[in-house]
């Protein structure tokens, strides 16, 4: 019993002490990765295709991320690496590791994100997996696999001039009030806007208007459908610090109605706001007169 015990222990002492050196290895190997991809980004903002070269392993295979085309080998990757630093020319790289794990002792799979930033400041960004390989006892790359991170594209630099109408607004009088929430959407590429109007603490009218950036006309557009089944769109046209809205719709009983909106930016806290030039079927219709409308932070 007592011999069966000490080799117990000593197994699990031998075990112990693998799972130390190993894991002792693996920081090592990791720092020396770390290393490498260090030298890599130094090699090519130096625009050395050679040392770039270097840090392939002599049978690799390198995917050219531009053209999709592969070569093999430590000297058809120099030369692949010439070409494309001569394209880039005054082009830096930049990289963020991610992460590094390891496969085997021998094999190591890094990822991370890569920018290209030109001569004129524009950026190319792309997530890649790095595949390490360990030669006597140097690691090198294997293969390196890249995807283009698709660009968001924003119309916030068309509508941020309306950026004022977010939040929470309120027109009240003795007659009731119309209450007004704005938000942007995801990526900011439209403004919606959800209005209630209440008499007597009872809401007649609700809906919502969603305003944009109409790419193709190359101008603001909106479009506001109510709850008793009402739809408009308008046209957005800034003058000074105002903002006229052309506005065309069909009412739920199917005549047709348009109007000029307009709104007045006075402060961060207040705007006014009137509607003129109404009609109904072509008849005119009396306008309304200028409102304040107030932000609800503000009403004291």
């Amino acid at each position: 019993m007592i011999r069966t015990t000490s080799n117990l222990f000593l197994c699990l002492s031998m075990f112990c002490t693998g799972a130390i050196t190993f894991a002792a290895d693996q920081a090592k190997d990791k720092e020396a990765i770390e290393q490498s991809v260090q030298s890599y980004i130094a090699a090519f903002n130096a625009g050395d295709a050679k040392k770039l070269a270097e840090h392939w392993a002599p049978d690799a295979v390198y995917i050219n991320p531009l053209t999709g085309s592969e070569v093999e080998g430590r000297e058809a990757i120099t030369n692949e690496m010439q070409a494309i630093l001569q394209d880039v020319k005054g082009t830096r790289l930049t990289v963020d590791v991610e992460s590094i794990q390891f496969i085997s002792p021998g094999v190591a799979v890094e990822k991370g994100t890569s920018k290209l930033i030109s001569p004129t400041g524009e950026i190319e960004e792309s997530v890649y997996t790095a595949i390490h390989v360990k030669r006597d006892g140097k690691w090198y790359l294997d293969r390196v696999t890249e995807e283009e991170i698709p660009v968001v594209l924003s119309n916030y630099e068309h509508l941020k001039d309306l950026e004022w109408l977010i939040g929470d607004w309120t027109d009240s009088d003795a007659s009731g009030s119309v209450q007004t929430t704005c938000k942007w959407t995801k990526n900011k590429n439209f403004m919606v806007r959800y209005f209630a109007a209440s008499t007597q603490d009872r809401i007649q009218l609700s809906g919502m208007q969603i305003i944009g950036w109409d790419p193709a006309r190359k101008q603001i557009r909106s479009w506001v459908f109510d709850s008793d089944g009402g739809i408009s769109e308008g046209v957005w046209t800034k003058k000074k610090n105002d903002w006229y809205v052309m506005v065309s719709g069909t009412l739920p009983d199917g005549r047709k109605n348009s109007s000029t909106n307009i709104f007045k930016f006075v402060d961060e806290n207040h705007f006014k706001w009137q509607s003129v030039n109404r009609t109904i079927d072509g008849e005119l219709q009396p306008n309304i007169d200028e409102v304040t409308v107030v932000r609800d932070e503000a009403v004291e």
